[in-house]
């Protein structure tokens, strides 16, 4: 019987064993997308309690918890850390093909020097067990990303946001990262939402804009990129159901801008006139100051009304949604590509349908900017799978350049999440070692070793510039 998660965890082959455990295991990691908080970071308190790190704010495991049967009362009610852990042993010990499984246990070892499995049995004396290596250690968040190797990490910021901390982090001696800000302009995009008019206000205070009208709202989104790229930044996000895209006139926009500003929601329809013409501006900005431009496409966010109610978004009630994408996806990007104002763009989608569709749309907008342009992004939320990874590489693989792709982002709020760059890179040393020993890729040293350490680490680094 193999050993559980040892030292050649999913590294089927020989080749693949030499791949992770020469090349990739080692290099720097580069986060260019999460939702790590930087005032978490500069603040940089020590945790007290193991759930505090792993339970608080982590939807994965709420939504393992309550599909295990286990009350809200411990996933994000009033329960004792204690309860919460044990309650969360008791639920993982069914998650049997999860990869939560393996990033939990992959964390406990690395972090917390801990190999035992966790589950109903063991809970109560792990939770004791890190809970000692805590007080003993250094679990502060600056001090989880050094020793993780971080170098680079990109927070998810919205428009409005001062940047304040990410200034501050520039000054903290000894902190060997760069904590950059990403610019998330999605609510000022979500024309259909509750709460535009009242963000659009807000908006017009930070960029020092009165607005009135929709062009007003691009000007002042513009002033916000600038003001994001003195801050370092170097990347934009964006996240839809599914890409919009519906030329229209500027009477026809403005109409619609109005009857928003005035408390009345639009049609899909007549919002995707709106959406169109503020992504279409964002995106001859990005070009413009050589951001990556980073579309998220495909989650059907907040399903459940009773618990967004109760508990509000980024709860664990999202899902995968199955519009289609292709036609919308191609006029956008033939929209800025047509006036040569195509950014750097990276393509993520949550449903796997789709990965054929945007593995075949890079070929058609690459450009000389930069090595692959156009990305397939990483697989991601729901994707982010043995299975999920392996497909997105294989899909890139047969219809793309794998070998230029940026590689892993964590999308994530933990400060132990950085397993999960470890558990990527062992599935693809475990993809690229099996192509290489069936003789379906030759062997040839120097190559796989640029290969693997360009897709862990260097072509990110060298696609957004940092």
């Amino acid at each position: 019987m193999t050993e559980f998660i040892g030292k050649d965890f999913l590294l089927d082959t020989e080749c693949a064993k030499k791949l992770f455990h020469e090349y990739a295991e080692n290099m720097p990691i580069c986060d260019y997308h999460c939702h790590l908080s930087p005032k978490e970071i500069y603040e940089n308190k020590q945790p007290t309690d193991i759930s505090q790190l792993w339970l608080s704010g982590d939807h994965y495991k709420w939504r393992a918890m309550r599909s295990a049967g286990i009350d809200e009362y411990y996933c994000t009610g009033d329960a004792s850390g204690e309860e919460k852990f044990i309650k969360f042993g008791e639920a993982l010990q069914y998650c049997i093909g999860n990869p939560l499984y393996h990033w939990a246990h992959i964390e406990l070892q690395r972090y917390f020097g801990i190999d035992t499995p966790l589950n109903a049995k063991t809970a109560k004396d792990i939770y004791a067990r890190a809970n000692e290596a805590i007080a003993n250690g250094d679990f502060r968040p600056q001090s989880l990303i050094t020793k993780s190797n971080v170098k680079v990490v990109c927070t998810t910021d919205d428009p409005v946001d001062s940047l304040e901390y990410h200034g501050l982090l520039r000054n903290v001696d000894g902190f060997d990262c760069k904590v950059l800000p990403s610019f998330r302009p999605d609510k000022a995009l979500n024309i259909h939402l509750d709460g535009f008019a009242e963000y659009i206000n807000e908006l017009g205070k930070a960029a020092g804009v009165e607005i009135k009208s929709y062009k007003d709202v691009i000007t002042a989104l513009l002033n916000r990129c600038d003001y994001f790229n003195e801050a370092g930044c170097k990347v934009s996000d964006q996240a839809f159901e599914y890409v919009p895209f519906d030329l229209a006139d500027d009477d026809e926009i403005e109409k619609v801008f109005q009857q928003a500003m005035n408390g009345n929601i639009p049609s899909q329809a007549d919002g995707d006139k709106y959406r169109t013409a503020v992504l279409v501006a964002l995106g001859e900005k990005y070009h413009e100051l050589d951001w990556a431009m980073e579309i998220h496409i495909g989650a059907i966010r907040n399903n459940s009304s009773r618990m967004f109610n109760l508990l509000g978004a980024d709860t664990g009630f999202d899902s995968v949604g199955d519009c289609e994408i292709a036609i919308n996806l191609s006029r956008f990007l033939d929209a800025l590509d047509v006036k040569s104002a195509l950014p750097k763009t990276i393509l993520f989608n949550l449903n796997d349908k789709d990965n054929t569709v945007l593995a075949t749309m890079l070929g058609n907008f690459q450009g000389t900017e930069a090595e692959s342009k156009i990305q397939f992004g990483p697989a991601w939320w729901f994707l982010d799978t043995m299975d999920g990874m392996t497909n997105q590489m294989k899909s890139l693989g047969n219809l793309g350049v794998l070998g230029k792709f940026v590689g892993m982002e964590t999308d994530s709020r933990s400060f132990t999440s950085y397993g999960r760059h470890e558990y990527f890179r062992r599935i693809m040393c475990r993809l690229l070692g099996r192509w290489v020993e069936d003789g379906w890729y030759a062997y040839d040293e120097d190559i796989l070793e640029e290969i693997v350490c360009g897709i862990s680490y260097n072509n990110a680094m060298k696609y957004f510039g940092f």
